[in-house]
């Protein structure tokens, strides 16, 4: 058998606590799943730079916003930092010339005017960057483009967009945070809004829930364990998390695909094992409901397993394993308490209906039936019978 990676030990070692911070933790703008389309963005960030907007901010996130894009604007002129009316669904070409541009927000003051490209990285996406500036000009004396993005990847950036100014969700909603969090009075008085705008913070800033300290210890422990803590000591240690945030991916996401090509296998081998040994055993010991057919051709959580369809208007049983055990003892009237999952698992259909009623651990290892059942082997056939005399 090939040794294991001391990382791919870490990775092992790692899933059960990285599964609990990676859990769906409750969040309004998840359960609506807002913020997966360009146009449901737009709208929350068009509600945060709108002074007369319901969250009773007035014009703080637009002074922040403003003073990103002076930060970093190519102009060389400070823009006002109040005083913009917001508008959304801008038609950037005017209803002189044919087609249309759609910017998908704008803001325009007395003396400047902010046309804004929202999208998830700094692309201009087949948009006109010059219709967009020249739209603003026509507007306002000082006129920028600016791509809202999540992330800045200038490489994205041609056809003039290149010359736009960037800021990101994260620089936005992070400034906002923190005017938000130093500010008792605004909290107390709109606790509705002071809600809303944590999940809006949760949900775009930091992502699944961090780990609880039972988890933290044993991230660290397996760390150690697995001769993975001198990554600790690396410096720049952003440079260290990033290096090794990229080499787990690219483990685990061969595990993962590795393990995938080891549930096939294992389905064929136990299909055929079914089809040529384990139906004539079974049509040796009894007289009414014979296997007829064996199929495997299910997908999805009840991908790994085969069918043995029975004569006689039986209930049909089915064998078993990974994660369609998982899938199906969640539905048994009366679950396994503690699964093996290195096994293969007997299930029969209820009588009635398309439920099941009964689910069943064998002695059959996984390694075994890679390696070949041999035709002597019952315990398969020994196992269903047990099923078999509920009918």
């Amino acid at each position: 058998m090939q040794a294991v990676s001391s990382l791919d030990q870490t990775i092992i070692g790692l899933v059960p606590s990285l599964s609990r911070s990676l859990a769906a933790q409750f969040n309004v703008f998840r359960v609506m799943r807002h913020g997966t389309h360009e146009k449901q963005l737009s709208n929350v960030f068009a509600w945060l730079l709108d002074a007369d907007a319901t969250h009773e901010l007035g014009d703080r996130g637009q002074r922040i916003f403003l003073e990103l894009v002076n930060n970093s604007s190519p102009i060389g002129t400070a823009l006002p930092t109040s005083g913009y009316t917001v508008t959304q669904e801008v038609n950037t070409l005017g209803p002189q010339l044919p087609g249309k541009d759609i910017a998908d927000i704008v803001l325009t003051g007395p003396d400047a005017c902010v046309v804004i490209e929202n999208y998830g990285t700094s692309d201009g996406h087949d948009h006109d960057y010059y219709s967009y500036l020249e739209h603003g000009r026509l507007r306002a004396k000082n006129a920028v483009v600016v791509l809202l993005c999540a992330r800045h990847e200038p490489h994205l950036q041609t056809a003039g967009w290149d010359e736009a100014t960037v800021v990101t969700y994260g620089d936005l909603l992070s400034g906002l945070q923190s005017a938000v969090h130093d500010d008792r009075g605004w909290k107390r008085n709109h606790p509705q809004q002071h809600s809303s705008l944590d999940q809006l913070f949760q949900h775009f800033l930091k992502g699944p829930a961090a780990l609880d300290l039972d988890d933290r210890i044993a991230f660290l422990t397996t760390m150690c364990e697995t001769g993975e803590s001198a990554r600790y000591g690396y410096r720049p240690q952003d440079v260290a998390a990033q290096e090794f945030a990229e080499l787990v991916a690219q483990h685990a996401r061969r595990q993962f695909d590795e393990g995938r090509q080891a549930l096939s296998e294992l389905k064929r081998s136990l299909k055929t094992f079914a089809q040529t040994t384990l139906s004539d055993q079974l049509s040796e010991r009894v007289s009414s409901g014979r296997v007829v057919k064996v199929e495997a051709r299910f997908s999805g959580q009840w991908e790994w397993g085969v069918a043995l369809r029975r004569a006689d208007s039986s209930p049909t049983l089915f064998i078993v394993f990974g994660p369609t055990v998982v899938a199906e003892n969640a539905l048994v009237p009366v679950p396994l308490e503690a699964p093996d999952f290195k096994k293969l698992f007997v299930v029969r259909q209820a009588p009635t209906g398309s439920g099941l009623d009964c689910i069943l651990q064998t002695e059959v290892l996984l390694t075994e039936v890679f390696d070949g059942l041999p035709r002597e082997d019952v315990r398969l056939r020994d196992a269903l019978l047990e099923l078999i005399a509920l009918d």
